[in-house]
């Protein structure tokens, strides 16, 4: 307010966004310097910006819910729970693919390994095994190799992960490291 660069009015935009066009008004000052922050210059549309910071945080782990109230306090827009799943659901084919996608056929070490958490599920708290195998090729390159989820840490489970990278293209491990 003490300086010669402020008031200059507001410039009018009106913006694509997934629920459809909304007029903003952007903040102007004298010598056009102001850079806005959430909606940059020139820009039409926020509807990628928005599906980007959706598909982060429900990659770090945020549920649906907690993903809308999110945005909702940051940016002032109400989505709905199944709009956020909408969304994420986009990214399930890409995920598959990664799953599913051939391996090479020789690792020089194998890391294997389960992870436990409780999660909710249907209302409940229950623990779950993430089980995880990153292997080193012969480069000395790291790749996860996978990640699969079951109830618990069990021999049977294990038996289904190395058949599922063998049928993936895995001939051959010379150092499976294992904490058991």
């Amino acid at each position: 307010k003490d300086t010669d660069n402020s008031r200059n009015g507001h410039s009018s935009k009106r913006l694509r966004t997934s629920f459809g066009e909304v007029d903003v008004s952007i903040p102007r000052d004298r010598k056009g310097e102001f850079e806005p922050q959430v909606l940059k210059k020139n820009q039409t549309s926020i509807s990628q910006d928005i599906e980007e910071k959706i598909l982060s945080m429900y990659a770090k782990g945020m549920t649906t819910g907690d993903i809308e109230a999110h945005i909702q306090d940051i940016y002032g827009i109400s989505v709905s729970d199944s709009t956020v799943s909408r969304i994420t659901d986009k990214i399930l084919p890409i995920a598959k693919e990664w799953q599913q996608r051939p391996l090479e056929s020789i690792y020089a070490v194998v890391f294997l390994d389960a992870i436990h958490y409780h999660v909710r599920s249907e209302g409940q708290i229950v623990k779950k095994a993430v089980y995880i195998a990153i292997g080193v090729n012969l480069d000395g390159r790291k790749d996860v190799l996978g990640m699969w989820v079951g109830e618990n840490e069990s021999a049977k489970f294990w038996t289904t992960v190395l058949n599922g990278l063998k049928n993936r293209g895995v001939e051959d491990i010379f150092i499976a490291c294992t904490d058991n």
